[in-house]
């Protein structure tokens, strides 16, 4: 049995998102743990909320926690700013992140928008 949440491509793409922040903040250097820390609670945070906005059973419930998905989004790009500029991760690597984050931003729009 699967659960509806993990049907939706934003939900796969976030999940996928996580998992490789987590692969690339296990390399960062220690004195950088604040930042590994709060970058990988920000993109886990995507994932989680979608799932949770997922079994609410209210559409104000289920729009507020997409939202919070949302939020945690816009929260990942300074982080990842911040990883660029301190040399802890390269251009290329940046690049791909933001546009995986701009995509799944706009997934969520969508989503919230849907639920009107």
């Amino acid at each position: 049995m699967s659960f509806a949440f993990e049907n939706l491509n934003v939900y796969q793409k976030s999940v996928n998102f996580a998992d490789q922040i987590f692969g690339l903040t296990a390399q960062f250097s220690r004195g950088f743990y604040f930042l590994t820390d709060q970058l990988n609670r920000a993109s886990l945070s995507i994932s989680t909320n979608i799932a949770e906005g997922n079994g609410r059973f209210t559409k104000a419930d289920r729009k507020y926690f997409f939202g919070i998905a949302r939020g945690s989004v816009q929260e990942c790009v300074p982080l990842l700013e911040l990883a660029k500029r301190r040399n802890l991760i390269n251009n290329d690597t940046h690049t791909l992140l933001r546009n995986n984050l701009e995509e799944i931003a706009k997934m969520l729009s969508g989503l919230i928008n849907g639920i009107e």
